[in-house]
This record gives C-alpha cells, structure tokens and sequence, in this order.
C-alpha cells in the first residue's frame, strides 16, 4: 500500500541499545529477515512469540511503505535434525517435509500471514560455500582438520552486537573446545560429515555448513547487503547473530549486514523458564486442541514484545474473556453488508501506538476503546460503521478477522461434550426452548436449557434473540 502519514516509526535497536527512527535504505521499500525454524519437532509457544511479533511488524510495514520483502528461512540441515532422524528412523527429508508442514499450519492458526520468500538451507549451499570461500580468501577463516572456521580475533568488531566481553561470552555459549581451533572462541562454517550422513561436496571435503552460515547467505541472497532489519527472539542474539554478523560483514568489504536489529523477550510459564524436566512445555499443537489460535496470538500480543512473556492460565483467561467481549461488540455485524474498505483509515492513536516500537498493549487499549464506543450506540448505520472500523484496525494486530458466529461456536477437538451436538442440533433445541417459553411452559424450558448446558451450551437471551456458544 504505502502511505505517507504524519507518524514516525520507532524500533529499539539492539546494536546501538537505542529506540531510533526507522528509516529504509531505500524509500519505497523494505527489507527483513527473521530467522526462522529448525525443523526437527513441532514448534514450542516460545517459538510462535517471534512470529507474531514480526508479522505485526509485516503488517505495519506493508501498510507504511509500497513494497516490503519479508524472508524468513527454514532450517533443515542441523544436528538436531540428524538426530531425531535417527530416532524416529525417518528419512530426513520426510522430517523436515512432515514438520515444514506442520509448522505452516500451526502458524497459519495463529493468523500469521506467510512470510514472502521461505528459502530452505538445503537449497542455498552454493550461496554457502561462496561465502565462506571469500572469508579464507580474506584471512577470517581457515580450514583444519576438514573443518574451516571463522577466526573470531581477525575481526576487531566482534562482540558488538552482544555487547559483552569475550571471556563471558564464551563463558556462556558453552563454546565447543576443540583441539583443530587456533582460539577456542573460533566458529564453526563448514564441517565434515560422513559419507552415509547428509552432506554436499565442497572444496574443503564432504560436509555441511555450520548453522550461522546458513543465514547469512540466505538474508543476503534475497536482500542484498545490508539489509533494513534482521529480527528474532532475544536469545539468538549470542552467539547466532554474532556471529552472522561477523562473518557477512567480513565477507563484504565491511559493509554490515542489517541496519536494525531488533529482537524479542523471552517467554516463560507460570514465572519459570519452559523446559522439559519441569514439565511447562507446551506446543503450539497441543494449545490448539484447547484453544483457538487467536487466544494464543493475544497472550502473546498483551506483552510489550520486548519485554519477557508469562504464559499462564490467567494470562489466557483475560485473553479469551477479551476476544469474548470483541466479538460481542460484533455480533450483529454483517462483514458483506459494508462500505468500501478503502475509504476506512487507520485510527490516529492505534497506528502512533504500534510505529511506537510496536506498542501493542498501547494498541489493544485503542480496540477496547473502540468496542467500548460500539456498545453505546444504538443507531444501527452509525454501529455498522463502527464496527467496520472496529475489524479494520484489528486487522494491523491480526485479530477480529472471523465472524462472531465462529468464534463463539468454536470447539476443541476431540471434546467428548460438545462433539455430540452439531449446530442444527443446537438450533433445534433453542427453538423448542422458545416455543416452551412462549407456551409458558417453563418446566419444559428449563429442561430443553439443562439439555443444552450438559453439552457445554452456554445461552444468552437478548434483544436480537436467544444466541450461544460454546463453553
């Protein structure tokens, strides 16, 4: 779209630990690269957090600027894929295909639009070996033992990003002490694999390419060098952005690879970082067999992203009762009956609050503002038109983009209760109700209203009529 508009857009930059005006290299267009998946299991809560938040930066960029690249890549050449390969005796390929799929559709249910390029790792290698290719060439790599690595001390700007001395960046990377390194904070670009493993020829012998590598040839292959943004979650920004970092910079006569970098907090349950052994795993998946997705995307949107994220039951509680009163306001909104679109803008204060460093709890208040203006009006045009600007804006947070019929006739799969009414089911017993009570015959009433609480049918009666959902 594009639209020049009074309002500024801000993004805290990790590099310069600042909150900037964002400015593109190039006018019309912008440039961003998140790094994406490794597909090797079904992606954790923690793991949509980035998603989300770009996609709200997508959102918010494809309506400020006319042409906006988004890449994020997918991982699928990784130890951890080879392992669980070899666990679950299956073919790497049908892992990676099986859970690349699995990745899109749990993402898909968070309403997170796809990004524009998806390059996978497997079908860069030449970009890979080109670049570490020049890195030897230039005297920031060298090969040993069938390995080559980046020598970390030939680049005096390392540690720039993480901002952290090298003593206790090491400290904390558990980097990996090897006998073939000339410093043991040396990285890893290209390894040796053996012959019956997944592997590429390269000068440098059979092998694949380091995890850091990978992204750096993909972002640049697809947004040249530099770039306006390189985003993810705050824990890749030590080593893997580092390193990316280091290594493109070194490779392209020191031009740096991305002009902003901006990452969010981490998320964690119930006040305790999420980890197996303390059993508050929780996959995207699973969540959706108990929630709808947009529960999930406003848990996550209800956090300043920069700020770390607490996942717990009440969190998802006030998201759900907030979506309950959203689609309330819209519950007599018809989204085929409307004006042309294009002639709604974007309320002042939501898009001042998101070009604010992504401010969505900033941005969520406006909705409710909104919602709360929809609930006074009784004029029907005057409420059709607030409700119409009421969907548009959500649609920058990606939220209110199904029907109030939907949303409260969602239901979670496999539920014993609710599988044994169907919708028409569930009609027919609201009628008899109301045929009852106009009969006055409220004994027969209540037992058509106890009938439908069994199945978990909450009823509420109101001036359009009696409607229900799903509890």
């Amino acid at each position: 779209m594009g639209h020049d508009m009074n309002v500024t857009l801000t993004l805290y930059n990790t590099q310069t630990r600042a909150k900037e005006i964002f400015t593109p290299l190039h006018k019309d267009h912008v440039g961003l690269y998140v790094c994406g998946p490794t597909v090797y299991d079904t992606a954790h809560i923690g793991n949509a957090r980035p998603v989300v938040v770009f996609d709200v930066l997508f959102r918010l960029l494809s309506y400020l600027y006319p042409k906006v690249i988004y890449v994020r890549n997918i991982t699928d050449v990784d130890d951890k894929i080879i392992q669980a390969s070899r666990k679950n005796e299956e073919a790497i390929d049908h892992l990676t295909h099986r859970m690349t799929q699995r990745y899109h559709q749990d993402m898909a249910a968070l309403n997170a639009l796809p990004p524009t390029i998806e390059p996978r790792a497997t079908l860069h290698i030449p970009h890979m070996i080109q670049v570490i290719e020049k890195l030897i060439k230039t005297g920031h790599a060298y090969v040993a033992e069938g390995h080559v690595l980046f020598a970390v001390d030939s680049y005096t700007g390392y540690g720039a990003l993480s901002q952290r001395p090298l003593d206790d960046m090491i400290a904390g990377a558990r980097v990996e002490i090897a006998p073939y390194k000339k410093q043991p904070h040396d990285f890893v670009l290209w390894k040796p694999a053996q012959k019956d493993d997944v592997g590429w020829e390269s000068p440098w012998g059979f092998g694949r390419p380091g995890w850091h590598i990978e992204c750096s040839a993909m972002s640049v292959e697809y947004l040249g060098q530099p770039f306006d943004i390189h985003g993810g979650g705050i824990d890749l920004v030590f080593p893997h952005h580092e390193n990316e970092r280091a290594q493109s910079l070194c490779s392209c006569e020191g031009k740096e690879l991305a002009r902003y970098w901006v990452h969010n907090g981490h998320l964690i349950v119930n006040g305790e970082k999420m980890s197996k052994s303390l059993g508050n795993f929780f996959t995207v998946h699973d969540k959706l067999k108990e929630m709808p997705g947009e529960v999930i995307r406003l848990v996550l949107l209800s956090t300043h992203y920069r700020q770390p994220l607490d996942w717990t039951d009440r969190a998802v509680m006030q998201a759900r009762n907030t979506l309950d009163r959203f689609y309330q306001a819209l519950r007599d909104f018809d989204p085929h009956n409307v004006p042309n679109a294009a002639d709604i803008t974007y309320d002042a204060a939501l898009l001042e609050a998101l070009c604010d460093d992504l401010n969505t709890p900033e941005a969520l208040a406006v909705l409710h503002r909104c919602v709360a203006d929809i609930n006074r009006v009784d004029e029907p045009a005057k409420k059709q038109q607030l409700q119409q600007a009421l969907v548009h804006n959500a649609q920058l947070l990606g939220i209110l983009q199904q029907s109030a019929q939907e949303w409260f006739t969602w239901r979670p799969a496999g539920n014993v209760h609710t599988e044994s009414l169907s919708d028409v089911a569930i009609q027919q017993l609201i009628d008899a109700r109301n045929a009852a009570r106009a009969q006055r015959d409220f004994v027969a009433a209540d037992h058509f209203r106890d009938q439908l609480q069994a199945a978990g049918i909450l009823l509420e009666d109101t001036a359009q009529g009696t409607q229900w959902r799903r509890g």
